[in-house]
């Protein structure tokens, strides 16, 4: 059977556009389908990409890094706007845009706009809207839908006082009060930024802690620095009802408290975006959540249509979805790619940020696995002190064994970037005496894995030694 296209991909996201890419680069004839007149999915339209641009506005128009240096009451703009935010967010968004309208024109992938279902295993129908249906057929289909913000059937959201972080992007004005549902990433990096922004943040979370897979350390580090800008945490609380009033909202908790806000955020998880793609008609099952279930190449159950990106759930990075389209294409295409490693980098953009690698601490205290601790704290370093950053740290932890690097966990001022290093380290197998031996940059943050280095060595040395010298 002769098809319209060789792969169709469902979703201009991270995850559909290096699919749809990489079998444009193998010559094959490609189209995407989206369902919004604009491309680049959640990522680049409402979630990463707004929200990290937010995140630096914030921290420029507030000049918080800054005030380590000048004092606390020192702001580059005395009060900020949602238009003040907004402004440099719809550029950046329009930027991002029209790289990606450029690289799909440049590699001759078509566009097709409309909203995608299947109507067998071969043949998607395309609603354009307006009554108008489009039939396109393709040998290999992969779905990159997405996700969207998870609602309770029990929450009214109104879009003004009851949001969910779709609804941030359409706030008017800063709320002079925000209580947010759901210490997640999305909800603590939300809780973070409008903290900056002097909003009291009140916290509501079901579970006894917050981001429960990072370092501890580090998520007390950030707890400590969050309450310093007013952060209230209802941590072993749930949420029963929202009550809208002319003066904001009043929330209640299980436990009877009641949280007067202007607006509440529910960050309740996310949901698959497959809600219409009607995946019955060709047999593909999605889980209570909107997921689907993947092999190793990410064939769904049904061998040419594969899944990737957020949709197939963990780790639901923009990152990782953009590799995992272009391995499903690459597959798909008849090429067997080299997997995706096991250790990825996760980044959280909180302020300050939260990055690492690898293992924590209380995973290789579980599984019974010697290691050291090394540690750089910013302000200890000249680079910390120019930055006004007195609070970040590098932390390594190494295998006592034969002093590989196991996991790497920083916070503070480019976390972000700064755990890549640890991550190419890692990725061969190194250990912490590359560190030791190497010369960074001075004054740099990037310093710090010396410093950090030096100190796990030092440990170590101080045991063995000890060890040495112990009679039999």
């Amino acid at each position: 059977m002769a098809y319209d296209f060789d792969l169709l991909a469902i979703g201009s996201g991270p995850a559909g556009q290096k699919a749809a890419i990489q079998a444009a680069k193998l010559h094959r004839r490609v189209a995407i389908v989206e369902r919004e007149r604009t491309v680049g999915g959640v990522c680049i339209n409402s979630g990463t990409i707004p929200s990290k641009t937010l995140r630096e506005a914030v921290l420029f128009l507030t000049g918080m890094t800054q005030r380590s240096m000048y004092g606390d009451s020192y702001r580059v703009q005395s009060e900020v706007t949602m238009g003040d935010l907004f402004f440099r967010t719809q550029s950046v968004i329009q930027r991002e845009s029209d790289v990606i309208h450029d690289q799909l024109a440049r590699n001759h992938v078509r566009i097709l706009h409309g909203a995608a279902s299947f109507a067998d295993e071969h043949t998607l129908l395309v609603d354009e809207g307006g009554g108008t249906r489009r039939q396109v057929t393709a040998d290999k289909i992969v779905i990159a839908v997405g996700t969207c913000p998870a609602r309770p059937k029990s929450v009214d959201f109104n879009e003004r006082t009851v949001i969910d972080s779709d609804g941030i992007l359409q706030l008017e004005k800063v709320p002079d009060a925000l209580l947010v549902v759901g210490a997640g990433v999305i909800g603590i990096e939300y809780a973070s930024m409008f903290a900056a922004l002097g909003t009291r943040v009140t916290v509501v979370e079901a579970r006894p802690g917050l981001l429960d897979f990072c370092d501890s350390e580090v998520v007390e580090a950030l707890r400590y620095h969050l309450r310093d800008l007013n952060v209230v945490f209802r941590l072993n609380e749930e949420v029963v009802g929202v009550d809208e009033h002319d003066g904001g909202t009043i929330t209640h908790l299980k436990s009877g408290k009641r949280i007067l806000a202007d607006t509440v955020l529910y960050s309740a998880g996310r949901q698959g975006a497959t809600d219409g793609l009607d995946l019955e008609n060709v047999g593909i099952e999605a889980d209570a959540r909107g997921r689907v279930s993947v092999d190793e190449h990410y064939r769904t159950s049904v061998e040419h249509i594969y899944a990737v990106g957020d949709v197939i759930g963990f780790p639901s990075l923009a990152a990782t979805s953009m590799e995992q389209g272009r391995l499903a294409s690459a597959h798909a295409c008849g090429i067997e790619p080299r997997p995706i490693s096991d250790a990825l980098p996760i980044g959280i953009y909180t302020i300050p940020e939260i990055s690492f690698i690898g293992s924590t601490e209380e995973q290789l205290t579980q599984e019974q696995t010697p290691y050291e601790v090394g540690v750089s704290r910013y302000r200890e370093l000249a680079r910390g002190a120019i930055l006004g950053d007195a609070y970040g740290l590098l932390k390594l932890l190494v295998s006592s064994d034969d002093r590989r690097l196991l996991g790497v966990h920083a916070f503070g001022t480019t976390a972000t970037e700064l755990v890549h290093i640890g991550q190419t380290v890692m990725g061969f197998n190194g250990t912490v005496d590359y560190l030791v031996e190497a010369v960074f940059n001075y004054p740099t943050l990037a310093e710090s894995y010396k410093v950090a280095a030096l100190d796990a060595t030092n440990k170590l040395r101080a045991i063995s030694t000890l060890t040495a010298s112990a009679p039999t």
